[in-house]
């Protein structure tokens, strides 16, 4: 801690450290209510694309978190903001429900291939198209890269193995654009008036959520819920700042220890 600013920011992950599809993490509403009470900002970051945002913050509601959609800094945004820059027509390999977010995007004969969480869509029709088109030279853009996500029926595949499926018979690297890339932060930061060395990221993925964060300056309190697993702490170097059971814990060791 030495040499660290005063805290004005905290980073909150969604799937896995509030709530896993539609149960909330036991005692984290009123979590969330505690951290609120203190002087320092709240915002919200997910690697989420089996949604749009407007749908996971409907999702929020009903499990009465008090989050509004202005403090929600998704994948799906930083991807947007990505292909309006560079200006190119993806081939979007996602769910349907997130294909809101992309919305007035020009998606005719694509330039370009984005893949986030898609398993109506992972086949090998799709891939293919994805495939030729790489080989193209269309850029590959990964929404994320996450390994495995948490359901209510255990761990799951996530969009990681697909993009380095096609990384690898493309001989190519793909753009990664969400959690634990360092721009991701800074941008979930943006409007907080703080720089990362005021900042602490919760979360219950070591490798995306904590590393990502540490690496970009912050705090990072792992929690052991959603898709962590025992042993996580030693996946990453340097260790999670702090370790704890779950999302409340964490709030009150900022409330308690870093205020």
């Amino acid at each position: 801690m030495a040499g660290r600013r005063t805290l004005k920011a905290v980073l909150v992950d969604l799937s896995g450290t509030l709530h896993i599809e539609d149960s909330a993490v036991q005692g984290a509403q009123e979590a969330l209510k505690r951290l609120r009470s203190a002087p320092v900002a709240v915002r919200f970051v997910t690697n989420t694309t089996k949604e749009c945002k407007r749908d996971l913050l409907k999702r929020l509601k009903k499990l009465d978190f008090d989050i509004q959609e202005d403090e929600i800094f998704t994948s799906l945004t930083a991807a947007r903001n990505l292909l309006e820059e560079k200006r190119v027509r993806p081939l979007l390999l996602m769910e349907d429900s997130a294909l809101q977010d992309f919305g007035g995007l020009d998606t005719s004969d694509p330039n370009a291939v984005v893949i986030g969480l898609a398993p109506e869509h992972f086949n090998y029709q799709m891939m293919n198209k994805a495939f030729h088109l790489i080989l193209d030279g269309a850029p590959l853009i990964a929404v994320h890269k996450a390994r495995y996500y948490k359901r209510k029926d255990g761990l799951a595949l996530g969009p990681g193995p697909f993009v380095t499926g096609l990384e690898y018979a493309t001989d190519t690297q793909a753009t990664v654009v969400g959690k634990p890339e360092r721009t991701f932060f800074l941008e979930a930061l943006r409007g907080t008036s703080c720089v990362p060395e005021e900042a602490v990221m919760i979360g219950d993925d070591c490798r995306d959520d904590i590393g990502g964060a540490q690496n970009a300056g912050m705090l990072g309190v792992l929690v052991k819920t959603g898709k962590y697993r025992p042993g996580d702490e030693a996946k990453i170097n340097p260790p999670p700042y702090l370790t704890c059971e779950s999302f409340p814990q964490a709030v009150d060791h900022i409330l308690h220890h870093l205020l």
